[in-house]
């Protein structure tokens, strides 16, 4: 017995020790999941707002998406990949990265690929009011329309991070807010085959491919991936030509765009 209890017994210091350890931790998996699950409930009985995650359909088609953050060093390769494969994009672009780049968001937009926002300086938007989530948004649209004369409806929250404000602010500002179901992880720089095995075993009709302009190993990992995407039979295409343009609800559960009874 003396042995077993000299096993088991936890002191009340030690106790207290692992309260105070457990708790940051607890916090931080409670805000991730409120953040990110879409299935979280408003007090008052009002249903939280959810993004574009992917598109309910049995067609195999997909989008593939460059969020376009920092540095440009690898933009001009991933750009040939895409003219090598025939294929269109969608490019989010924060504002900063347009001031600092505008020849290649002309090139972008010469090139066929979309482009859409992705706020002026990448903020956590959670924290701030409607006017300024909308002064964000309102600053790099003018920026993009001015060097490309295309207005952009496509938006993209920095981080991932939204909440209801978030995105009715952006609604009545005329965008889309819009995620993604596969993330390529490339940020991470896990190496080439982590982000080729992530994308390729995870597809799925609909889906919305996230992957950065200057991911360290995009460039390499890109062509691999879509050729494996075209051996399943699947066609690439920019979000815009993915989505259903009416007559269509997001699940709150999964955040899948899901085309209403009665329109094809």
């Amino acid at each position: 017995m003396k042995k077993l209890r000299g096993l088991f017994f936890v002191s009340k210091k030690r106790l207290k020790k692992i309260f105070w350890l457990a708790v940051p931790a607890l916090a931080v998996l409670a805000w991730l999941f409120f953040m990110q699950s879409p299935t979280v409930p408003l007090t008052g009985g009002q249903t939280r707002l959810v993004p574009i995650y992917y598109v309910d359909t049995a067609e195999k088609k997909v989008a593939i998406s460059f969020d376009a953050c920092w540095g440009a060093s690898y933009t001009p390769e991933i750009l040939k990949i895409l003219k090598d494969h025939n294929l269109k994009t969608t490019f989010f672009l924060t504002g900063f990265w347009v001031e600092k780049y505008p020849e290649m968001v002309q090139k972008i937009a010469e090139e066929g690929h979309e482009i859409g926002n992705h706020t002026f300086s990448h903020p956590h938007l959670n924290s701030l009011a409607a006017e300024q989530i909308k002064e964000e948004l309102d600053r790099v649209g003018k920026m993009i329309f001015e060097l490309t004369a295309k207005q952009p409806n496509l938006f993209r929250p920095p981080f991932g991070e939204y909440n209801n404000n978030v995105i009715t602010t952006a609604e009545k500002a005329g965008y889309r807010t819009i995620q993604w179901s596969i993330d390529s992880l490339d940020w991470q720089e896990l190496g080439k085959e982590p982000m080729v095995k992530r994308v390729t075993e995870n597809l799925h009709p609909g889906a919305i491919v996230l992957f950065h302009n200057n991911g360290l190993y995009t460039v390499e990992a890109l062509p691999e991936i879509i050729s494996h995407v075209k051996k399943q039979g699947y066609e690439i295409l920019p979000i815009s030509e993915l989505l259903y343009q009416d007559n269509y609800y997001i699940d709150s559960n999964t955040g899948a765009q899901i085309q209403k009874p009665g329109r094809q």
